[in-house]
């Protein structure tokens, strides 16, 4: 089958110049009126700064725009030839598909909302009827003991209810190298060769059936494609925070989806989850290179999928965003403080794809794609100093004698206002500009009654956009100052870990981490507000919006994590989303079965820690589990001296006793896990660890009770 084009070169490029050019004019009309501004009376270094990072700062701003706009009228006219769906949309006939494997790397999670997501996918696939279509692996590189055996029978239990034994498959990986992107290359070199495609999930994603088999029907209808990127939306938060950025991505998400494959068309981004990859390409072009000048020998690059796409399009493959298709869900964090905590990850990940930048083997758009990743950080640190700069400018302007401000020269001279009603205008100009794209995207909902509905209506819709516009104003100094601390980390060298999200909704943000974590946000506000108001009290109501959230910034963190904030909203019908008015078939089945998921009987405390060792020691069926895939997967014999020592330890002492690193030796040890299953089921008490003469005891208690479950 050969590739269809859905543009032609000719065609990208003028879209690409009447794109860019609008970007460009924006650009130059704001950097104009600013340079008018400053220049009258001449300009001194201050405000030659200010200037420069003024025209470095609105150029993003106005990619947002003018792509906003554009997806905007793309989707008004509902037309657009550079939509991929439309190769479905026009085929005559649609092809058989091959075998599929649909991936899910995991790393210490909620093994109860990892489990009943994939449940609710192979479900959903289920009813399509292609449910022989598709392979599922969970991919383990989890390094707590008791993740790892709850994964294990989580997994058991889950092929038993779907009969997905052969179809579901479970591998935890010996040696947790790369993170996520050495995850996926081992299942690429151990399976990659029998399928033909891959689709990468994250912890929290949720795919339906019918999304499923469209990405793999438009990777067969267009052969050139070597990813399709499913845009996916947040779905089932509870918390204020995560229910406002739930509504935000169902809202505006589609605009600039929109407008972004306007420009960019074959030539997208991969974002790391909910996207299908053609395997061949992948591992014969895409193995990440080390990192330069790294503290770890052969490091990789720990934000990959940029550099992914990167590699895909060098080699001649697309690279696509399905925009538009239905069916693709993810969790989101609940919390600002999880958010930042997020944002530095990708924050360490983005800047590390400097070295990229300028290689003269990246694709332009490729190029432009890592730069706006790095911008995106590094223009909260250059708002930062444009303020200060703005600042200390306002300060040696009061204390002059002759006020230039006010003449009228240039373009105040031409339309007849002073310098002050010019700052004005552009002050207000840029406002009303950041907030276009919400009027946009409200404008498209507001056109049909049925269009809001989802949404809560046309009134709670519109109430809802300017909620989320106030509270989004409240946390963009906050979130200025977290990336500003994240960006000066990464360029002092500081190393940044991946460790666990926190995906779902909980009690919120205790006082004394949100004090923590805000405490010096407040005073930056309030030491910032005081000097305003000595240099000019005019002054400071100019600043008032940056000074106001920093000065909040603690209640504010409070309140967006609370999960009852994020009812009451939702009894109010504000915040609305269409998966939540008309909850797809997946999302409402997740949601039921983690409300009436089993749970474990709450072991004593001595326990608690090593809950998971006791079971995979007791329970025979949890050991014989544990045996088989590490039998099947891990075949290479182990020092036995070193484990005949932890044995023991273990067996007169306890689990307790072991560090968690010589826990996961022993439960990679097959022998010695069948060894310690035989020796505490027959040794006398006497000869027993305190630890394991309760265990054992808790354990007679459990099995006696027929209704209560030891394991998942």
């Amino acid at each position: 089958m050969t590739a269809v084009k859905l543009l032609s070169g000719a065609q990208k490029v003028r879209r690409r110049i009447i794109f860019f050019s609008l970007v460009l004019l924006l650009i130059t009309l704001a950097t104009w009126v600013m340079a008018d501004i400053l220049w009258r009376g001449g300009m001194n270094s201050c405000e030659i700064a200010i200037l420069i990072l003024f025209a470095i700062l609105f150029t993003p701003v106005s990619l947002g725009i003018v792509q906003a706009l554009t997806g905007f009228i793309i989707l008004w006219r509902r037309r657009d030839p550079a939509r991929l769906l439309s190769l479905i949309e026009k085929a005559s006939s649609l092809p058989e598909l091959p075998v599929t494997a649909v991936v899910l790397p995991i790393f210490n999670e909620d093994v109860s909302r990892v489990y009943e997501g994939l449940r609710a996918i192979y479900r959903s696939v289920e009813r399509t009827g292609n449910i022989s279509r598709f392979d599922f692996f969970i991919l383990s590189d989890s390094n707590d003991p008791n993740k790892w055996i709850e994964e294990e029978m989580a997994w058991a239990e889950l092929c038993k209810q779907v009969k997905g034994f052969g179809r579901i498959f479970y591998r935890k990986r010996k040696t947790a190298l790369n993170r996520k992107s050495g995850n996926i290359s081992d299942f690429c070199r151990r399976w990659g060769s029998k399928y033909r495609y891959m689709v990468i999930l994250d912890a929290d994603s949720v795919m339906s059936g019918d999304c499923l088999v469209k990405l793999a029907q438009l990777m067969e209808l267009n052969p050139q494609s070597g990813i399709i990127q499913a845009a996916p939306v947040q779905a089932l938060s509870e918390s204020f925070f995560g229910r406002g950025m739930q509504f935000a991505g169902s809202l505006y998400g589609p605009v600039f989806q929109a407008g972004l494959n306007f420009w960019q068309a074959d030539e997208g981004n991969y974002w790391g989850h909910n996207a299908i990859i053609r395997l061949a390409p992948f591992i014969e072009h895409c193995a990440l290179p080390d990192l330069p000048a790294s503290k770890t020998p052969r490091a990789k690059f720990m934000s990959h999928d940029y550099v992914e796409a990167a590699l895909m399009r060098r080699a001649g493959y697309e690279v696509w965003l399905a925009y538009g298709l239905g069916g693709s869900y993810e969790g989101g964090p609940p919390t600002l403080l999880d958010m930042a905590k997020r944002d530095r990850r990708w924050c360490r990940g983005n800047f590390q794809h400097s070295w990229l930048v300028l290689s003269p083997h990246v694709r332009p758009i490729n190029r432009l794609h890592l730069a706006l990743g790095i911008m995106s950080y590094l223009s909260s640190p250059l708002w930062l100093f444009f303020m200060i700069i703005g600042t200390l400018q306002f300060w040696i302007a009061s204390r002059l004698t002759v006020r230039t401000f006010d003449y009228d020269v240039g373009l105040s001279s031409l339309l007849d206002i002073g310098g002050n009603q010019l700052a004005i205008i552009l002050f207000s100009t840029t406002i009303s500009l950041l907030f276009l794209p919400k009027l946009l995207s409200l404008l498209l909902i507001l056109r049909t009654g049925q269009a809001a509905r989802p949404f809560g209506g046309r009134l709670r819709a519109t109430l809802s956009v300017l909620i989320e516009h106030l509270f989004s104003m409240l946390i963009t100094p906050i979130l200025m100052l977290f990336h500003s601390r994240f960006v000066l980390g990464v360029m002092a060298g500081q190393e940044v870990g991946w460790g666990t999200q926190r995906r779902g909704g909980d009690d919120g943000v205790e006082w004394g981490e949100a004090v923590e974590a805000h405490g010096g946000h407040t005073f930056i506000g309030l030491l910032w507000g005081l000097l305003a108001w000595h240099i000019n009290p005019a002054f400071f109501w100019w600043m008032s919006p940056i000074f106001i959230g920093l000065v909040v910034s603690i209640p504010l963190s409070l309140l967006l994590s609370k999960v009852s904030a994020g009812t009451a909203m939702r009894q109010m019908q504000l915040f609305m989303t269409p998966q939540e008015s008309n909850p797809p078939v997946e999302l409402a089945e997740l949601k039921v079965s983690l409300e009436v998921c089993d749970q474990h009987v709450p072991p004593l405390e001595l326990l608690r820690k090593n809950y998971g060792f006791m079971q995979v020691v007791l329970d025979p069926y949890v050991n014989a589990i544990h045996i088989a895939l590490l039998r099947r997967h891990n075949k290479r014999r182990l020092d036995s001296a070193y484990f005949a020592q932890l044995q023991n330890r273990v067996v007169t002492e306890g689990p307790d006793v072991l560090s968690r690193r010589e826990q996961m030796a022993l439960l990679m040890n097959p022998e010695c896990m069948a060894w310690l299953h035989e020796q505490i089921w027959l040794l006398p008490s006497e000869k027993l660890a305190l630890w394991w003469r309760t265990a054992l005891r808790q354990y007679n208690i459990l099995e006696s009770k027929p209704q209560t479950a030891l394991y998942l």
